[in-house]
């Protein structure tokens, strides 16, 4: 299977990537202080010289108390930390590479035994089903969150960075609102409908659309499965899907970036005629956005099983290769092949499969 497509570029509102590859948001949670310094910015240029077309910072969070669940995760607020992220995109950027943060808040998610000086704050001050932490958040709470994501994105373009990602998957305070276990409200962001249970994002992206203007380059990662329930879904049939992402992608997203735990899986195999679309798929059909997929790239199985000592492979890019043939999805994200192996894009590029490096769990110590 030839892989042109691969390797073709991608282009979007003036963002012209080299490539359809993305390396993925991976938490490093490495920045003393909360600032990036010389060793994050090296981290991701190492990525620029290895040719992934995208790169996307790992999560990096909104100016609220308690965003974060663990010490070492970056901040984008504040004057210090907001120059060691511009070190971070002139670097890429003069590697010939192209970066957006992702912007994020954790809610009350637990990271560890780390505990932060504020309380938590989630949709209804739960965690997870029947699970209580932290303190549900106030109207006024609410409106101030949206004010900071909306911040962090202008302060992003200010800084140069080439697109910005808000964090919407995986059981993080967007999410929680999306997920009827832990948004139990009984007020305009809460709802027995998964369309009700996102205005909270909606409100978000058009704040954010408003804070960039019509011609920045706006990703929102979403995902069915959460790290608090891997088998949770916020959608059922490909109905529920439209009206979840629909509205997100009429309030100004432009790009949808679809975690599952293993990309080739099909979203909704009971349906007919669908040839086994994934959730990007999926997406794209839905919304017409485009589409960023992503799960277990590189890996010779999914990314759980990577820690017990699972390597990178090959056999499954025939199945990328075809699925992008077809249009299926845009652009793949790759997540801890690259982080093992800086050189993992370029290695493939010019067909060199045995020198690719199997992912290492120590590597997730280090900025290597």
């Amino acid at each position: 299977m030839s892989d042109n497509i691969l390797f073709s570029p991608f282009t979007l509102k003036g963002l012209t990537l080299a490539n359809r590859i993305v390396m993925a948001p991976m938490t490093r949670g490495m920045a003393p202080a909360g600032v990036p310094g010389e060793a994050n910015a090296d981290y991701y240029r190492r990525r620029a010289e290895g040719e992934a077309g995208l790169i996307l910072t790992e999560g990096t969070v909104v100016d609220r108390p308690a965003s974060r669940n663990m010490p070492g995760i970056p901040f984008f607020h504040g004057e210090e930390s907001l120059a060691g992220w511009k070190q971070v995109a002139d670097v890429v950027h003069r590697a010939g590479g192209r970066i957006g943060p992702q912007i994020w808040h954790t809610g009350s998610t637990r990271g560890g035994e780390w505990q932060p000086e504020a309380p938590v704050e989630s949709p209804s001050g739960l965690v997870g089903p029947g699970d209580a932490r932290g303190v549900a958040m106030s109207e006024e709470d609410i409106a101030d969150t949206v004010a900071a994501f909306a911040q962090a994105a202008a302060d992003a373009k200010r800084l140069g960075f080439d697109t910005v990602e808000l964090h919407g998957a995986h059981g993080y305070l967007i999410d929680q609102f999306f997920w009827a276990a832990t948004n139990q409200r009984t007020d305009a962001f809460g709802g027995s409908t998964i369309a009700q249970r996102s205005r909270f994002a909606a409100e978000i992206v058009r704040a954010v659309r408003n804070a960039v203007g019509a011609d920045f380059p706006l990703i929102l990662r979403v995902s069915q499965w959460k790290q608090q329930e891997y088998a949770a879904r916020l959608a059922n049939t490909p109905q529920e899907m439209t009206e979840w992402l629909a509205p997100l992608v009429e309030a100004g997203v432009d790009i949808l970036h679809c975690s599952q735990r293993r990309f080739w899986e099909p979203e909704f195999p009971e349906q007919d005629g669908n040839e086994g679309l994934n959730f990007a798929g999926w997406a794209k059909k839905l919304t017409g956005a485009a589409t960023i997929s992503v799960g277990s790239v590189g890996l010779s199985g999914d990314f759980f099983g990577a820690f017990g000592g699972q390597g990178s492979g090959t056999a499954a890019l025939d199945n990328l290769y075809t699925r992008m043939e077809r249009e299926e999805f845009d652009l793949i994200a790759v997540g801890r092949a690259l982080l093992s192996d800086p050189g993992w894009v370029q290695k493939v590029r010019t067909g060199r499969a045995a020198d690719l490096h199997g992912f290492r769990a120590e590597d997730l110590a280090s900025l290597n």
